[in-house]
């Protein structure tokens, strides 16, 4: 174990490991915001029309059960060793939780909530608006938490074959020089990164947003 915090104090003094969090990071925000991005807006729009939704579904069930690391040697013939390749895995992962998690909120609003708003003379936006974006929040948020988690482990089994730089290129890297303390530190900053985003990033996003729009008691506010 002292080999490792070695290592890791070292690195960091000279501003290597730093610089492959960065590129790590950088790959995920990119690839999970556009998988947020484009899941949500799908499917909302889904989920606004069933029929769409079903005949959509087959192939989101079809798709996502490929993993994003099969499409691999083909994304690397046709995007090369990069950023792009890292991006599109993640995209692949994020996307389709992301989309099916939406559409399951936006489906399971109630029918009569949505009933009322329109007897108040509510319109399809407002109806939108002020229910069935509420009602949906939960699911939207445990998509992106979801997403978020398995996007950042396909980063990393990206960045071990088709990525420059990044903490698994650093970790295969040290695997051809037998280098067990990088590889163990390399792991370890892995899951401390993803525990760092769940709790003090996603959770607290989720705890507020959700309360914001009435759909929990703020028991801490409460008491």
């Amino acid at each position: 174990m002292s080999d490792v915090i070695e290592v890791v104090w070292a690195r960091m003094r000279d501003g290597e490991l730093p610089a492959q969090i960065a590129a790590s990071l950088t790959r995920l925000c990119l690839g999970a915001g556009v998988g947020i991005l484009t899941g949500i807006i799908g499917g909302f729009i889904a989920g606004l029309y069933r029929n769409l939704a079903d005949f959509l579904n087959p192939l989101v069930v079809f798709f996502n059960a490929i993993s994003g690391i099969v499409w691999l040697p083909l994304m690397i013939g046709w995007l090369g060793i990069g950023t792009a390749l890292a991006v599109f895995v993640i995209w692949n992962t994020v996307f389709f939780i992301v989309f099916q998690n939406t559409v399951l909120g936006v489906q399971l609003v109630p029918e009569v909530l949505e009933q009322g708003v329109r007897a108040l003379g509510g319109g399809r936006i407002e109806t939108i608006r002020s229910v069935i974006l509420p009602g949906a929040l939960p699911y939207i948020l445990t998509g992106i938490r979801s997403g978020l988690g398995f996007g950042w482990r396909a980063l990393i089994a990206a960045e071990l074959v088709g990525a420059p730089d990044g903490l698994g290129q650093m970790i295969f890297a040290a695997a051809d020089y037998h280098r067990s303390d990088i590889i163990i530190a390399g792991c370890l900053i892995i899951g401390l990164i993803a525990i760092a985003m769940d709790r003090w990033l996603l959770m607290p996003i989720e705890r507020r947003t959700v309360a914001r729009w009435g759909l929990v008691l703020d028991t801490a506010r409460k008491s």
